[in-house]
């Protein structure tokens, strides 16, 4: 279940292609009703879920999206956005569905952002919300570097007491780091804009051969740390 915006794109589909090379069918699914950004990488092929209705977010449409992981086959990628996934987890709590999808032989694995600089402080409560309410070791949390690294009193996230009080719940971490902005940060910005993945931008012409390069170095970052995650 992901998160969508700057850098929650390049998490988004870095997270898609890192399990295209290892699993079988992998199929996405965008509910996001304000930014369907996931919904237009045309590579990904995924679908959009209109979960409105009359305008305001309607939990009973999340029934279709449980019976679709419940009943297909191959790995499930979600899309919740910022609006959407407060109304989605509390609808997995109220109707046990961890519990139901464990019964399915679905494992879930749930993604969260935490963000340095000012808004380190809320994506840190977020954090610490979803992990107290969650029954299994399935967080991983992304550690995103773009307005700041993600440290405090000279410790890392890790060190962070409410990452030790929580560790339990702690699958990993994967870091999103902030690399210098007029050249990796301009190319994997151009990459979003245009919705391409790491895969097609790298193949492009539009893109020079150090600027593929720089890609190239960012993806196999991203790669390597969510190869370590204990997904399988």
């Amino acid at each position: 279940m992901l998160a969508e915006g700057r850098d929650e794109a390049l998490r988004s589909h870095s997270g898609v292609h890192a399990v295209l090379k290892k699993s079988g069918p992998v199929h996405c699914l965008d509910t996001d009703p304000v930014n369907a950004t996931f919904a237009k990488y045309r590579s990904i092929g995924a679908e959009h879920l209109n979960i409105l209705r009359r305008g305001t977010i309607h939990e009973k449409r999340f029934d279709e999206l449980v019976d679709t992981v419940c009943t297909g086959t191959g790995t499930f990628i979600i899309d919740t956005g910022a609006t959407t996934f407060v109304p989605l987890w509390n609808y997995i709590l109220e109707n046990e569905i961890l519990q139901f999808l464990q019964s399915h032989s679905r494992r879930v694995f749930v993604h969260s952002v935490v963000a340095g600089g000012q808004a380190m402080s809320d994506t840190l409560s977020g954090f610490e919300k979803l992990a107290e309410t969650t029954t299994e070791k399935n967080v991983i949390v992304w550690l995103n570097e773009y307005f700041g690294e993600v440290v405090k009193d000279g410790k890392t996230f890790e060190e962070f007491r409410v990452a030790e009080e929580q560790a339990a719940k702690l699958l990993g971490t994967v870091v999103i780091r902030e690399r210098n902005p007029h050249t990796f940060g301009d190319d994997v910005r151009q990459m979003l804009e245009r919705r391409l993945t790491f895969e097609e931008a790298i193949r492009m012409d539009e893109f020079s051969l150090v600027s593929k390069q720089r890609l190239e170095i960012v993806r196999r970052e991203l790669f390597e740390q969510l190869d370590k995650l204990a997904m399988d």
